[in-house]
């Protein structure tokens, strides 16, 4: 099986290099797929301890306003309008339709900023755009008085929170050379772990004051973001090397050919996988403790910040250690495969458990997996983008593997539980059967080792 190609290595001389593009203070850039794909000189490319903490703390506060409401607020919004019996099916129908809506918004925005010519650079005016529609969003999700405005504002949230999230995500190849990427994605890799704790932590301090817990992650995450977006050195893209729209394009915007890019096709099914396991977790965790182990509405959040921050302990480690490895060693795809077991594992242990404290041990272990995973997928699938000029678009295709499951995962958990008697264990060893098969996945992978 052929090793990673280095800087320069794999590239035929002949091929043409698209020129740099001169960034806001003058300083040459390459394009996204440039970054991806193409040759790099050594260390002269490197980014520098400054831009990654800027970067860390921007993807941070992206994480942040996705995941505090779907960790907790969402569901419990959902169960104040209509009641534990009749919420898991009304979570589902928000949760189900507003992921669709992600997974066509995230490539879409994708091509978008590969396209934008705005004096602001490509990423910038996308980051700001999907951080004010995203907030508007999930105002009226707060404010809704019934499920269908929940409905919508949490489409509106998740259309435009997803501009953001291909904006921030198409940075990596953008600025981070190869050599870099294992670390650099091992430390976006803490990202969600923290925006996981410091969302739980954040709802859990104003519990009983919905609109601040909706509202305040959205105002921390926000001030980040905007940090990073005024502080990037973005690309601008010249108006003559602006591509025009057709219908064609727009299509394929939603499409990369998997006969022609097996490797790609292969790692999107195992993210899918892996991400349906984490998608039952994270979606049904509030239902699962007030159903399965019987914890007091009021509980609720305090238990989820401490899953959380018990599986986050962990995740940080894992996600370090396993990206510096990866770069080390110059593999991805045995970090994928053992972290993806691992968490499968450690969602039967969920499945299982019978008290908060089971609970909790099954959420340290999925920590490690998760941690890996997180750390080493995404240098996978950099190392497998398909083409030169559409990296961004070509991110967000491969984005819907990070969405469409938090689509069908809702859509099918009432089925699940209904076969098993309405059963959480059940739920959640389905769920690990998803992050196994997922690992399984990963193995026709040969681009990369």
């Amino acid at each position: 099986m052929p090793a990673v190609p280095g800087p320069g290595e794999g590239i035929p001389a002949d091929r043409p290099q698209l020129p740099p593009t001169a960034g806001l203070d003058g300083v040459r850039f390459r394009s996204a797929a440039e970054a991806a794909l193409g040759p790099e000189p050594p260390a002269a490319r490197r980014v520098g301890w400054g831009f990654i903490a800027l970067y860390t703390l921007a993807y941070i506060s992206t994480s942040l306003v996705f995941i505090a409401p779907l960790l907790v607020s969402l569901a419990l919004k959902v169960n104040s309008l209509v009641g534990i019996k009749q919420a898991p099916d009304s979570l589902a129908l928000v949760a189900g339709v507003g992921a669709l809506v992600a997974m066509f918004g995230n490539p879409l925005f994708g091509k978008m900023s590969d396209r934008t010519a705005s004096r602001l650079g490509m990423r910038r005016p996308w980051m700001v755009i999907g951080l004010a529609g995203g907030s508007l969003g999930i105002l009226i999700v707060a404010l809704a008085p019934n499920i269908a405005m929940v409905l919508a504002g949490w489409c509106i949230a998740q259309l435009f929170f997803n501009a953001l999230l291909a904006a921030m995500v198409a940075v990596l190849p953008d600025q981070v050379p190869t050599a870099q990427r294992g670390v650099v994605a091992g430390i976006l890799g803490i990202c969600v772990p923290i925006a996981s704790v410091s969302g739980t932590f954040l709802v859990k301090l104003f519990t009983g004051h919905q609109l601040a817990m909706f509202l305040v992650p959205c105002a921390v995450g926000g001030f980040f973001i905007l940090l990073f977006a005024v502080t990037l050195k973005d690309r601008r893209l010249p108006r003559a090397e602006k591509q025009k729209w057709s219908a064609r394009e727009l299509a394929i915007t939603f499409y990369v050919n998997p006969r022609r890019n097996p490797d790609f096709a292969w790692a999107f099914v195992s993210c899918f996988l892996f991400v349906m396991a984490y998608a039952f977790l994270a979606t049904y965790q509030a239902y699962y403790l007030l159903a399965k182990i019987g914890s007091a509405k009021a509980e609720v959040p305090q238990q989820i910040f401490l899953g959380t921050l018990a599986q986050s302990i962990i995740v940080v480690v894992a996600s370090l250690i396993g990206g510096k490895l990866s770069d080390r060693t110059g593999r991805r795809k045995i970090f994928v495969l053992t972290a993806s077991i691992v968490y499968g594992m450690a969602l039967f242990v969920i499945a299982v458990a019978s008290s908060f404290s089971g609970f909790l041990v099954g959420m340290a272990i999925s920590g490690l997996g998760f941690g890996v995973y997180v750390a080493v997928d995404l240098a996978l699938v950099v190392d497998v983008l398909p083409g030169r000029d559409n990296a961004a678009k070509d991110l967000g295709v491969f984005n819907i593997a990070g969405a469409l499951p938090f689509s069908i995962a809702p859509g099918i958990a009432p089925v699940i539980l209904a076969i098993g008697h309405g059963s959480y264990g059940v739920l959640y060893a389905v769920a690990g059967l998803c992050a196994i098969i997922g690992a399984v996945a990963i193995l026709p992978v040969k681009r990369v080792r």
